[in-house]
């Protein structure tokens, strides 16, 4: 896959790790297992895990000297990154995920890709993948532009400049220079770290021969927890941002509103507090709710929703969580900001 790097800079994969049992084995595996002719180290960054993660990453690190690990008492993932990155002994980082899995070839690659490019950071595509029913829908999600809504990592976009890197390969000078991860985010710390990375003269790569595997939340709270969580910090980020954001986040939050104002809608007129002109000239507002209803109907009869009738409505509830918590959480975020929200869905089932 690809051609080999022209040298072989030292390689530091940072991964922080929260509760995570049944699948940091898996995770670390697949980072010691590269086929990369450079220095490698793994940095694992603890969180206080109540499921035997820690129990399992320290036994890996007594029998392997590549893997440090670095404790991180607080439920933060900017901050753990930031501990990781600073502890790294070597100059290329490469972030990792302990629900991810790396192809043996996707260091090697990706270090090709940066010295090819002169990126400063630069990702591939999530392949998402699920065990099961309702991990399987998830991930049939994850994988359609129905599910997340556009970004390049979900897709099939061409290689060449993009607006983030998924999980990322990284140069540290350019890290350091822009300050790192913002330690005041929870979620999208990813995008707005490549934001300022652009906005500082780096350029922020795509390369579609760069695939992750990802093994997404696997019941429906954590599902809802998830994406309320990263909802909420979206609308923070825009509250921030403003503009800079991509239209494609406004889809949810609209359709949330739309949906809202539908159902009050229908009980005014109902009861007959609103009739005649402004009722018709109201009723304008079921258009988006309608459309996204026929949008379901299309998915629910659609194979590539799944095999079976049961397999195909699974993947439409989790479209409707997915957009729905989103959206909910995105309008609370811009409303009232993020505040203290945290992602609670790797520690409540």
């Amino acid at each position: 896959m690809g051609q080999p790097a022209t040298t072989h800079p030292g390689v530091s994969y940072v991964m922080p790790v929260y509760n995570e049992a049944a699948y940091i084995d898996d995770a670390i595996e697949s980072v010691l297992a590269q086929q990369y002719a450079g220095e490698r180290e793994l940095v694992v960054v603890l969180g206080p895990s109540t499921d035997g993660t820690t129990e399992r990453v320290h036994a890996r690190a007594a029998e392997d000297a590549r893997i440090r690990i670095v404790e991180n008492p607080q439920l933060s993932i900017p901050l753990g990154l930031n501990l990781g990155i600073r502890a790294a002994a070597h100059d290329v980082i490469v972030r990792v995920d302990a629900h991810t899995e790396l192809p043996a070839d996707y260091t090697a690659l990706g270090v090709a890709t940066l010295q090819r490019t002169g990126a400063a950071s630069l990702g591939g595509l999530m392949v998402a993948t699920g065990r099961g029913r309702l991990q399987s829908a998830v991930a049939r999600a994850y994988n359609s532009r129905f599910g997340l809504g556009g970004g390049a990592y979900h897709g099939g976009a061409s290689q060449g400049p993009a607006e983030s890197a998924y999980l990322g390969i990284m140069r540290r000078g350019p890290l350091e220079r822009v300050g790192l991860y913002d330690e005041g985010l929870k979620r999208g710390e990813d995008w707005e770290l490549n934001l300022r990375l652009r906005e500082a003269g780096h350029l922020v790569w795509f390369d579609p021969a760069l695939r992750v595997a990802y093994w997404p939340r696997d019941t429906w709270g954590k599902l809802a927890r998830q994406f309320t969580a990263t909802g909420i910090w979206r609308g923070e980020l825009v509250r921030r941002l403003g503009g800079r954001n991509s239209l494609r986040y406004f889809a949810p939050p609209a359709l949330v509103l739309a949906s809202a104002l539908s159902a009050v809608l229908l009980v005014l007129e109902l009861t007959g507090v609103v009739s005649g002109l402004a009722a018709w000239l109201l009723s304008l507002v079921y258009l988006g709710p309608l459309l996204y209803l026929v949008l379901l109907a299309l998915l629910l009869v659609s194979r590539s929703s799944g095999a079976t009738v049961a397999d195909r409505a699974t993947f439409v509830g989790v479209i409707v969580v997915m957009h729905f918590a989103w959206g909910a959480g995105f309008v609370r975020g811009l409303l009232v900001g993020a505040r203290d929200a945290v992602d609670r869905s790797r520690i409540e089932s």
